[in-house]
C-alpha cells in the first residue's frame, strides 16, 4: 500500500474512544436496519426454499407483444369453417380498436399433432416440434388489460402499475445468487432496443435496488464501463480496492438504513469481480462451431436471438438465478399483416430457443432449468382490418381473454397440454389461469411458497401474487422427482 494510501486510513481511524464506541453503535444499528430493509431475519423472506426445489434458476423468453394463440398452438377449426363471417364483439374494454374491428378470421397457417403427447404445433415453429413432449403447454391462460404497458407490468411484476418489483427481483430477493461473480438476475436487451416500459421490465421495486436486473449485451463489452481505462500492478489494484471498501463501509456506517447506498456499494463490489466472471460467461469462442450453427449464430434471422440463447445457457451454467431475454420492441403485436409478421417473428425465435433447449437437456442443465415463453397478452380471432380495409393487409387486435405460455425443465409435468379455449378462441374456459396463478407456480417449482415471500407495507403483505388467492397448478407440476425424471428419460 502506498503512503498516501495509508495516511488516509490512518486519518480516518483516528477517533477517539467515545467516537469509536460511536461508530459501532451506528454500524450495529446500520446492519440490522439494512437486515430489515432487506428482508433478512424477517418472515417475509425466506432463507432457504421452503420445499426441496425442484428448479433452481429461471430462463425467461418474453416475447413482446402478445403472440397469436390460434396461429400457433390453439388451432380453432370452428373459426376456420366460419372464416369471413361477421361477428359483432364491440364490447367496451374487449377491443383496443373496435372500429378496425373485422369478420372472423381462420389461421392462415396450418396445423399438425406432434410427439407422445399429440400436441398440435403451428407449420411456423418447426424446431420446436421435437420438444413438445419435454414442455408443459397452457392455452387457458388469461389477464387483466389489452394495453401493452399495463399488461407488460401484470406479467412481469403482477401488478398493473409502475413501481413493483419484478418476478425476476422477488425470486433474486428470495433465494440469492449461487456465484457471487455474477448477478443474480441479468437481462439480455435486444441490440435493436428496448422493449415497451424498457427498463421498469425488470425494476426491483421496493425490494433492495441489488434485485434488479443487470444489463448485459450479447455483443462487444457485456457491461459498459466495466474493464478498467488502464492496466497497473495487481497489487495496486487490490491495495485500491481494500481501500475504497473500508472507506465504504465507514460512510455506511454514518449513513444507516440506507438500502440504496448499501445496493450500490454491492454494485461496486460485484462490477470488480464480474471483470472476468462476465467476459468468460459471454465469450462465445469457447464454443464449438457445431454449437454456434445449431443456434443459428452467424445468419440472419437467426443471429442475435441465438447468441442470446446460448448465452442464457452459460450463465445458468455458472450460477445465475434469473436470465431475461427480451426482443426490441414488440414484434409479436400483429395488427396488420400477420400472413408475414408472424413468420418473421417466429423465424427469429424458432431455432434458438429449440438448441437452447435441446443444449440444457444434454447437458443435464434441464434438470435443474426452468425455460419460460410467453407474453403479456394473445390475440382475438376477428380480423383487424388496416385503414385500406384490405383483408389481405389484415392482422389481430389484443386479447387479454385468452393467451398461451409454456414451461420446461425441473419439476414440469412433461407432455402436458393445459386449459382450452371456446370454439372460436376468444377467452379462456376450461382449467383458466390467471396471471398469479402462473407466478404462483414458478415460485412453488423453484421452492418459495407464494404466500411465504412477501414485504410488510402500509399494513399489508406485499407478494408477487398480489393480496388475493394465487393457486399453484399442480396439474402442471410432477409429482415427484422420480416421475421427472423418468420423464427425462423419454418415458411418458
Amino acid at each position: 500500500m502506498t503512503s498516501a494510501m495509508q495516511n488516509a486510513v490512518q486519518n480516518t481511524m483516528q477517533t477517539s474512544r467515545r467516537s469509536w464506541l460511536s461508530s459501532i453503535s451506528q454500524g450495529l444499528t446500520a446492519t440490522a436496519m439494512l437486515a430489515v430493509a432487506r428482508g433478512e431475519d424477517s418472515p417475509g423472506r425466506p432463507m432457504r426454499p421452503t420445499s426441496p426445489p425442484a428448479a433452481t434458476s429461471i430462463i425467461h423468453l418474453f416475447m413482446n407483444g402478445g403472440p397469436s394463440q390460434m396461429d400457433l398452438f390453439d388451432p380453432k377449426p370452428e373459426l376456420s369453417r366460419r372464416h369471413g363471417e361477421e361477428h359483432f364483439t364491440r364490447i367496451a374494454g374487449e377491443v383496443e380498436f373496435p372500429d378496425a374491428a373485422g369478420a372472423l378470421m381462420g389461421s392462415p397457417f396450418r396445423f399438425r399433432q406432434h410427439g407422445g403427447c399429440g400436441m398440435w404445433v403451428s407449420e411456423l415453429l418447426p424446431h420446436f416440434t421435437r420438444h413438445v413432449d419435454n414442455v408443459a403447454l397452457v392455452r387457458s391462460l388469461h389477464t387483466t388489460n389489452l394495453t401493452h404497458e399495463p399488461a407488460l407490468y401484470k406479467y412481469h411484476s403482477g401488478s398493473e402499475f409502475i413501481g413493483r418489483p419484478s418476478l425476476g427481483a422477488w425470486i433474486t430477493w428470495g433465494l440469492g445468487s449461487e456465484n457471487n461473480n455474477l448477478p443474480g438476475y441479468v437481462v439480455l436487451e435486444d441490440p435493436l432496443g428496448l422493449p415497451v416500459n424498457g427498463v421498469d421490465n425488470w425494476s426491483a421495486g421496493f425490494l433492495p435496488a441489488s434485485c434488479q436486473g443487470t444489463r448485459f449485451r450479447a455483443s462487444g463489452a457485456p457491461v459498459l464501463n466495466l474493464g478498467p481505462d488502464f492496466t497497473e500492478p495487481p497489487r495496486v489494484t487490490s491495495a485500491e480496492r481494500s481501500l475504497i471498501r473500508r472507506l465504504d463501509r465507514i460512510h455506511q456506517q454514518q449513513h444507516p438504513g440506507h438500502s440504496r447506498l448499501e445496493a450500490r456499494i454491492q454494485a461496486w463490489e460485484l462490477a470488480a469481480r464480474m471483470q472476468l466472471a462476465a467476459t468468460d460467461a459471454l465469450d462465445l469462442n469457447q464454443e464449438t462451431q457445431a454449437t454456434l450453427e445449431r443456434y443459428g449464430i452467424g445468419r440472419d434471422p437467426t443471429d442475435s436471438y441465438g447468441r442470446r440463447c446460448l448465452i442464457a445457457r452459460r450463465l445458468v451454467e455458472r450460477g445465475v438465478r434469473f436470465v431475461q431475454l427480451f426482443i426490441n420492441g414488440q414484434i409479436w403485436d400483429n395488427h396488420s399483416g400477420i400472413g408475414s409478421a408472424l413468420r418473421a417473428a417466429c423465424d427469429r425465435t424458432d431455432q434458438p430457443i429449440a438448441a437452447l433447449l435441446d443444449d440444457l437437456k444434454q447437458r443435464g442443465l434441464l434438470l435443474q432449468t426452468l425455460v419460460v415463453w410467453g407474453g403479456e397478452m394473445g390475440r382475438l380471432p376477428i380480423s383487424q382490418l388496416t385503414p385500406d380495409r384490405n383483408p389481405a393487409n389484415s392482422g389481430r387486435d389484443h386479447n387479454k381473454n385468452a393467451m398461451v405460455a409454456w414451461i420446461a425443465g425441473g419439476g414440469i409435468r412433461s407432455g402436458t397440454i393445459f386449459g382450452s379455449t371456446d370454439e372460436l378462441g376468444f377467452a379462456a374456459v376450461e382449467n383458466k389461469v390467471s396471471i398469479p396463478d402462473f407466478h404462483a407456480t414458478l415460485l412453488h417449482l423453484l421452492g418459495l411458497a407464494p404466500e411465504d415471500i412477501y414485504v410488510e407495507r402500509a399494513g399489508l403483505r406485499e407478494k408477487l401474487t398480489g393480496v388475493g388467492e394465487a393457486r399453484v397448478i399442480s396439474e402442471l407440476v410432477a409429482k415427484s422427482t422420480t416421475e421427472w425424471k423418468v420423464q427425462e428419460a423419454g418415458v411418458h
